[in-house]
């Protein structure tokens, strides 16, 4: 499962690596739909996460020297809100991401190249069952890749999205799919709510047209379940579209809540996209 997993990590950075390398420089400063955020800065962001996850999965003194110091930034710069002194505050994610994307677009690029790079190698030797440090609850290394996956796809619609190109839609996003339907607990506990009970039938139908299935195998045993697209629910769950904007159909209190909250990836609750045309 890892060396299908990291294949395919492989395929969809690749693709997005060919998508920017032959920007002009002015092309990288183009904005995205993430607020504040130009292509740079989308890069950016990978290249630091994959260097962080690397840390979690090589240097335990590393990766908490980390921690510290995003807690200590994000104390700094909370008292300097406070005091009206600080125009950024995005929080420690997003000062980083903007300042790693400030650097000229081949040294950001060879940086993310690098990351990556050594990021797989460094999970293919990580002990499986040894879970290694993150931001949300700690992983394995198959959970690591598969995170790192989730958010390289993410971050690629965003890229795709601002310079108008179509992104590739293929049955890869079933990573994207099963973290989204293994972090619905989270989506509510992240939003504050008691995480439900009960199981939840979940059926997509992938782009090959194959149907993806999760929960009980009698769909209408707990009364809760979601059909339609696996894309617009991987889009969902990433918060690239909002509820409004998707074919998906929820049966059920608690799974109507959760398609409202979805969300797969560490964190706060993001605010994800508005509602086309509104």
């Amino acid at each position: 499962m890892l060396e299908q997993v990291l294949a395919d990590l492989t395929t969809e950075s690749g693709r997005l690596d060919a998508l920017v390398a032959d920007l002009p420089d002015a092309g990288w400063r183009t904005p995205t739909p993430a607020a504040g955020w130009d292509i740079a800065t989308q890069v950016a962001h990978l290249a630091w996460t994959d260097e962080a996850a690397l840390l979690a999965a090589t240097d335990r003194a590393g990766w908490d020297a980390l921690v510290t110091d995003a807690l200590a930034a994000d104390a700094l710069a909370a008292d300097a809100r406070a005091a009206d002194a600080l125009g950024d505050a995005e929080g420690f994610v997003d000062r980083t991401a903007l300042r790693g994307g400030r650097v000229a677009p081949a040294d950001l690029l060879a940086r993310w190249r690098a990351a990556r790079e050594s990021l797989a190698a460094a999970l293919r030797a990580h002990p499986e069952r040894e879970r290694m440090p993150w931001f949300g609850p700690p992983m394995s290394a198959t959970s690591m890749a598969t995170a790192r996956f989730m958010e390289t796809w993410a971050h690629s619609l965003d890229v795709h999205e601002a310079l108008g190109a179509e992104p590739e839609v293929t049955d890869r996003i079933r990573h994207v799919a099963h973290l989204g339907v293994r972090t619905r607990g989270f989506s509510f506990g992240v939003h504050g709510l008691e995480p439900p009970t009960e199981e939840v039938r979940v059926e997509l139908t992938a782009p090959s047209g194959d149907l993806w299935t999760w929960g009980p195998e009698d769909r209408d045993s707990s009364g809760q379940s979601v059909r339609g697209s696996a894309y617009d629910f991987c889009r969902l769950v990433t918060k690239r579209v909002h509820r409004s904007d998707t074919d998906l159909v929820a049966q059920g209190r608690e799974a109507t809540t959760w398609l409202g909250i979805a969300q797969c990836f560490a964190g706060p609750p993001g605010g994800g996209r508005e509602r086309s045309g509104g």
